[in-house]
């Protein structure tokens, strides 16, 4: 059975990402921020959203430990900012329900969703600048970067939230994460 971790970011939805996880039949776990990457048995790793780039703990250590790696919102902002993008203020802040437009039919994580799909979705922070190797796969007219990959890396992320009913597709994108892991 396939295993992953959330870690825990102290986002308000943490617990609902663990649950969509779940809901698709998959043995799932939140850890702590502060868990260190090699006392986690797991096939992948979410990196959940939060309110605050300061009080990530070790998340960023998960980027480097080889498993797939799944960043929700303060997760992809995380790592954008971890590998060299660069992240800023958002021009619209608060959630907001937004259209996306996917850019990338072949995707691994997105490309199954529809060519544009209604998200719920936080821009108080956004990425700005795409970290070297990632592929921009989804903008609004919101947010340039509302969804950016890693395929070589197996490293991906949304700024939006999957896990909420707000998010027409969220489940999608958990079953498109799974068979990243099951690779």
């Amino acid at each position: 059975m396939t295993r992953i971790v959330v870690v825990d970011n102290h986002g308000q939805f943490t617990h609902l990402e663990r649950r969509a996880l779940r809901d698709l039949g998959v043995d799932t776990e939140l850890i702590d921020n502060e868990t260190p990457p090699e006392e986690v048995d797991a096939d992948g790793v979410v990196l959940s959203g939060g309110p605050d780039i300061g009080r990530i703990g070790r998340s960023v250590e998960y980027l480097e430990d080889g498993r797939p790696v799944l960043g929700i919102c303060l997760g992809m902002q995380l790592m954008a900012d971890a590998l060299g993008g660069r992240v800023g203020g958002g021009e619209y802040g608060g959630y907001a329900d937004v259209t996306v437009e996917i850019l990338e039919e072949g995707d691994p994580l997105i490309g199954s969703l529809h060519p544009e799909t209604r998200v719920w979705a936080s821009h108080a922070d956004e990425v700005k600048e795409l970290p070297g190797g990632f592929e921009l796969t989804a903008r609004s007219d919101v947010c340039g970067v509302e969804a950016m990959s890693d395929v070589d890396r197996d490293l991906y992320g949304v700024q939006w939230h999957p896990e909420v009913a707000h998010t027409e597709e969220g489940e999608a994108v958990f079953e498109n994460f799974l068979e990243i892991c099951r690779r």
